[in-house]
């Protein structure tokens, strides 16, 4: 019986020992930062231009691997010939924070159990806070044949860096025929970007004078022109006064180049319809990155899985997401980014300066300029949460405006490049709040 004893307690004393050696080190970050940003877009660089400013160098670090910084809200006008792409492009290192240490990588995983991300060249970067701002990722192959067409014979994108320098040339070749537009069956930056384009392509083709030999058709894969009826009904009788067919329910699936056709699929009754093409604007279908999509950060749609209000995870609670990656239920906007901004940088510098403070709180203020000419502009402004108005002005924004194109045009860059990037533009709430006063009361 002692001899079985002995022989027990050994062999344990040995398993012990197996799981001991087994036992998982301790993960050490090659670089540590109090803050750590992913992207370098318009919601990383206004996060990170203050926080970097107020925790000062070696403090904050920037994940980003392009070597450009791009104002896309502009290619519509780039597209529409009313703006050289040259005037929506700067060096990265020309916005990037001073400040801040940029890391000129792409994120591959995030851990945030042991607050890790891993760069595509394998280092791993530990942060104390860590947020998210990478943007979507554009899905050129859930449409067949899109890639290879792109850019060629008609087919276009704004989406596009390369496509949309072709847009504007393509719209002025046209002599006449079909010319589509599509909006996807996804989430996507900008939504209202495809109406835009529609409406300046329509102008010109009526001062180019081919419009009475033009179908301009807009074929939505959604169940109406615009999301916010407040605007889109506003839009709807404008496209019918300008002649635009519009398809709801219309969602692209196939480009056939060769001979001009393209495939739609009616999700009311899963039908397909193909179109003859002249020419045709695409907006591609959109979606996560995979990066975060296949991260523990993600919810079940694939975006990074925060609280709407606060802009904080709802797991993880030193991380935080704002831009077109967050699962924010409001429009990917530029104009949605400056509000989220705000609120973000107030939550995350309470916790970084160990303050109890009354949360900030996101009211999915966002703004899509509705550009519906040349010189005419519907400045749509609402909260994505409710589809209500908010508008900055004591007028009545659904009203179409060469002021307001002025200023989509000529000022928001300006503010966005010397305000936004800097993080000292959170959005128009306390220009509104001054004009409340001076606001009519309306039904609608």
């Amino acid at each position: 019986m002692l001899a079985a004893r002995t022989r027990i307690s050994s062999v344990a004393r040995r398993s012990f020992a197996t799981v001991a050696k087994e036992a998982p080190k301790p993960v050490v970050a090659d670089k540590k930062f109090r803050v750590v940003v992913v992207g370098g877009g318009p919601g990383g660089l206004s996060v990170s231009s203050t926080v970097s400013k107020l925790l000062g160098k070696d403090q904050v670090a920037v994940i980003e691997p392009s070597s450009h910084h791009y104002y896309q809200p502009l290619w519509t006008y780039v597209g529409g010939g009313l703006k050289n792409f040259s005037e929506s492009v700067k060096p990265m290192a020309e916005v990037m924070p001073n400040e801040a240490e940029w890391i000129q990588d792409k994120a591959t995983t995030f851990d945030p159990e042991n607050n890790l991300v891993t760069l595509s060249d394998g280092q791993t970067i530990g942060y104390d806070y860590l947020v998210v701002a990478a943007g979507l990722q554009i899905n050129w192959d859930q449409v067949k044949g899109l890639k290879q067409a792109l850019g060629k014979d008609g087919v276009t994108s704004n989406y596009d860096k390369d496509s949309v320098q072709k847009t504007y040339e393509f719209v002025q070749n046209f002599k006449g025929g079909n010319a589509l537009f599509t909006f996807p069956n996804t989430p996507l930056k900008c939504p209202g970007a495809p109406t835009k384009m529609t409406f300046l392509a329509e102008e010109a083709f009526r001062l180019n004078g081919v419009r009475d030999k033009t179908n301009v058709i807009y074929n939505t894969s959604a169940g109406k022109i615009f999301g916010v009826d407040h605007y889109g009904n506003v839009l709807k009788k404008l496209a019918d006064e300008r002649g635009i067919t519009l398809n709801t329910q219309h969602e692209l699936i196939e480009i056939n180049s060769n001979d001009h056709k393209a495939v739609f699929r009616n999700n009311a009754n899963n039908e397909l319809k193909t179109f003859e093409y002249d020419f045709i604007h695409v907006a591609p279908p959109q979606g996560p990155p995979t990066f975060i999509k296949e991260s523990r950060l993600a919810d079940a749609a694939g975006w990074v899985d925060v609280n709407k209000d606060t802009l904080r995870h709802n797991k993880y609670k030193n991380v935080f997401a704002l831009g077109d990656c967050s699962s924010l239920p409001t429009s990917k906007t530029a104009a949605a980014i400056t509000g989220e901004s705000g609120v973000l940088k107030h939550n995350l510098i309470a916790d970084l300066q160990n303050k109890k403070v009354e949360q900030a709180v996101y009211d999915g203020y966002t703004s899509c300029p509705l550009i519906v000419g040349r010189e005419q502009l519907i400045l749509a402004e609402f909260s994505g949460y409710t589809g209500q108005p908010l508008e900055t002005f004591p007028i009545d924004q659904r009203a179409i405006s060469n002021v307001s194109q002025f200023l989509n045009k000529e000022v928001i860059p300006s503010l966005y490049w010397n305000g936004l990037l800097k993080g000292t533009w959170t959005g128009p709430s306390k220009i509104r709040a001054l004009f409340d006063p001076l606001r009519p009361k309306r039904d609608n």
